[in-house]
């Protein structure tokens, strides 16, 4: 069977990994434990956790098993990693809510049965009943704070204060590698890029108290060419959630990617052959939008479930050729018909206010039935609901029904 490490490198995955030859070695000839982590700091997955969860699932179709770290203890803290300002911290309820949320989340890319059936922990159950100074005796003895504050997810917030309350993610996130290895035999902590100094710590301790097959693996960022994160959008994050992001705007987000980010989205976002892949992003002009529908389809299937996928697809193909079924793209029920056209913008969250859509109007990014508005007094009336919808769109790729 191939090496999964040659897998996730084809594929573009793979960022960093502390010890590449001897966990290489340890993947072709052993079936391993690894953990992936997240905190639940809102009730739904974005993209942003999506390539982690790509990754496990990857990990598991090669025979090794997957355990889903969710944060409820560390969530108490928030880690500092990538953040320039100290996050909020939720009440226990919040992250007990935000838990069980992800949990049926997580079910969509890893199985639950079989042999190597994936397991789902949370570090609430070891971190919360820590005595403090048992935790600082047994664990924060083995860390340096020289090297700690050397770490690039601890000196970005140098500047601006970090605290102690911060400071002991590290630790914990470290304990939480220890625990799992005593407990399920975990080898390997997988995490993105910005996790690095997090997973190292946690990858040394183990070293530190005797043991040599504790290994740390680091994935890239899926990030636009100008090295953006992807998954923004003018809402905010893209989340996996339908109720936060429809399967319709989901699938649109993934239908206007640039084009030169087509084949890196392929291989780290569907499961598509490789062949496949290089086959469709190939496509040059007109043609790769092509493929960017069937990108667009395969990870909204993946997410969403096919039913849902054709749904965004028929919608979508309605809207931009005129005929077909509307039902499925984005609808914003009206109480009256006769709104003025600054206030049906603001519904359709197209701009946060009126003077951003006086000025979206204004620069004429705004149509009303394919008709460009130009008057940022017009009033909706009768006459713009002639099937009983009328249609607003901002620039060419965002639509919304006004029922």
């Amino acid at each position: 069977m191939e090496n999964i490490i040659d897998i996730l490198n084809e594929r573009g995955y793979i960022e960093q990994i502390t010890h590449p030859d001897e966990l290489k070695e340890l993947l072709g000839k052993e079936k391993i434990s690894f953990y992936i982590g997240i905190d639940p700091t809102a009730d739904s997955l974005h993209v942003g956790h999506f390539v982690s969860l790509m990754v496990a699932s990857h990990m598991q179709k090669c025979g090794h098993r997957p355990i889903i770290l969710v944060g409820g203890g560390t969530a108490t803290i928030g880690d500092p990693s990538g953040k320039t300002d100290m996050r909020k911290m939720l009440s226990r309820e919040e992250i007990d809510h935000n838990v069980a949320c992800i949990k049926k989340q997580v079910e969509k890319f890893v199985s639950f049965e079989g042999e190597n059936a994936a397991i789902i922990v949370n570090n609430a159950d070891w971190l919360l009943d820590f005595k403090f100074v048992d935790f600082v005796r047994e664990i924060g003895s083995l860390f340096s704070v020289n090297k700690m504050l050397a770490a690039e997810c601890y000196k970005q917030r140098l500047e601006t204060g970090l605290t102690f309350f911060e400071m002991s993610y590290m630790l914990m996130q470290s304990y939480d590698f220890l625990h799992l290895y005593n407990k399920y035999g975990c080898k390997l902590e997988m995490g993105g890029n910005d996790q690095w100094s997090n997973i190292i710590g946690g990858v040394d301790l183990i070293r530190k108290i005797g043991k040599d097959d504790s290994f740390g693996l680091t994935f890239k960022l899926l990030t636009t060419k100008e090295g953006k994160k992807m998954g923004k959008t003018e809402k905010g994050a893209l989340w996996l959630d339908p109720n936060k992001t429809s399967p319709y705007e989901f699938y649109q987000y993934w239908r206007n990617v640039e084009d030169d980010s087509v084949e890196n989205v392929f291989k780290m976002l569907t499961f598509l052959p490789i062949e496949k892949i290089n086959e469709l992003a190939s496509l040059k002009d007109e043609k790769i939008n092509e493929a960017k529908k069937i990108l667009a389809y395969e990870i909204t299937k993946l997410v969403h479930g096919e039913n849902e996928a054709k749904k965004a697809k028929e919608a979508s193909n309605a809207l931009f050729s005129g005929q077909g079924n509307l039902d499925n793209m984005p609808t914003t029920k009206l109480d009256d018909r006769n709104i003025s056209i600054l206030d049906a913008i603001i519904k359709c969250n197209m701009a946060p206010s009126k003077g951003q859509a006086r000025t979206l109007i204004a620069q004429g990014g705004i149509s009303l039935n394919d008709q460009k508005v130009t008057d940022t007094n017009y009033q909706l009336s009768d006459k713009d609901f002639k099937e009983g919808y009328a249609i607003l769109k901002k620039g060419k790729k965002v639509f919304n029904k006004l029922v």
